[in-house]
């Protein structure tokens, strides 16, 4: 019996004429066995690799999204619940039971407050000391020849200085024409400008003492104006507007013109001013900056004297109207 079976069996393995033809695509899509030594070997440590990187992404993913509800809820994204506790009532009276200044208690009240004295100033500005001569000129004219200074300068921080002006001209040879000195106090009232108040001396003819009341700045991107007003000790009520633009033509030559305007609200025979527009000088300035420092100049300068002081100029032997070809220095520290 068990003959037969064996014999079955070897005549189903040689098979039919078919399953021969067929035989050789089987053989062509099949690989053949491979013997051991010619089948890749498989390294186990790298599959572990590639399991282990699998799962720390997985977890670094998990812990990623744990983090970024963590934030979200932070944020004030979170639950009803969450944002129930936040409080929206003023703090209770418990919170203002304790000291105000806590330090105060272990390195001294005196200590302290001088130093949030110091930071204070220290975030407010340093204090800061600068000086201009915005016009130390020659000034060649028909006549006799003559000079000219405006110096100007404060000390202090970004909302209070001490502001000091001195300006005078005069003809060489000759004795000083006028003079004048100014102390004020400073307050920044805008990002650009300061709002002054203190006194005017006058030095020259009748001396006399003046309140000053005026404002100084920049109009961004513009011109600076610098205008007051002065009443002096024998009530007298005088003005001056002063303006001047930068208008550069490289970035060391600038062309600067400027303007100034004097008036007065009444007649001061002594100090040959007429009522109304007492003098009007227009000039234009070209300097060349060898350092923002230190820039020299040249430039034309006209004065005029109107109404009633043109006529005391007359009087006096001077021309109202006078043309200065002129050369100075500009600076600063």
């Amino acid at each position: 019996m068990i003959r037969a079976f064996f014999l079955l069996g070897t005549a189903l393995a040689v098979g039919t004429p078919a399953m021969a033809q067929e035989q050789p695509h089987a053989a062509h899509t099949m690989p053949a066995p491979q013997s051991p030594q010619e089948q890749p070997a498989h390294d186990m440590s790298s599959m572990d690799a590639e399991e282990t990187a699998s799962h720390d992404a997985d977890k670094d993913s998990a812990q990623s999204g744990e983090m970024s509800a963590m934030d979200h809820a932070a944020m004030g994204h979170g639950s009803p619940a969450m944002d129930a506790m936040i409080p929206e009532t003023a703090p209770p009276p418990q919170a203002f039971e304790n000291p105000g200044f806590a330090a105060d208690a272990f390195v001294g009240a005196d200590v302290m407050a001088a130093s949030r004295a110091e930071v204070i100033g220290e975030i407010r500005g340093p204090k800061v000391f600068w000086v201009q001569g915005d016009r130390l000129e020659y000034r060649a004219r028909q006549g006799e020849d003559g000079y000219l200074f405006d110096l100007q300068g404060y000390y202090g921080g970004d909302l209070n200085k001490f502001w000091f002006k001195a300006e005078g001209e005069g003809a060489f040879g000759e004795e000083i024409e006028s003079a004048e000195v100014q102390a004020l106090y400073s307050r920044a009232i805008a990002p650009f400008f300061d709002v002054q108040l203190g006194a005017k001396q006058d030095l020259t003819g009748p001396e006399r003492t003046h309140l000053a009341v005026g404002i100084q700045g920049l109009v961004p991107y513009e011109f600076e104006v610098d205008a007051a007003a002065f009443v002096s000790t024998k009530g007298d009520l005088t003005a001056r507007i002063e303006g001047e633009l930068d208008q550069r033509i490289t970035q060391r030559l600038i062309l600067q013109p400027r303007a100034e305007f004097s008036l007065a609200a009444q007649d001061i025979p002594e100090l040959g001013v007429g009522a109304g527009f007492d003098s009007v000088e227009l000039g234009v300035r070209l300097r060349y900056e060898f350092a923002r420092e230190f820039a020299p100049y040249v430039g034309v300068d006209q004065e005029w004297k109107l109404g009633d002081s043109a006529d005391f100029a007359r009087l006096a032997g001077e021309d109202p109207s006078v043309t200065n070809y002129v050369v100075g220095i500009r600076f600063w520290f």
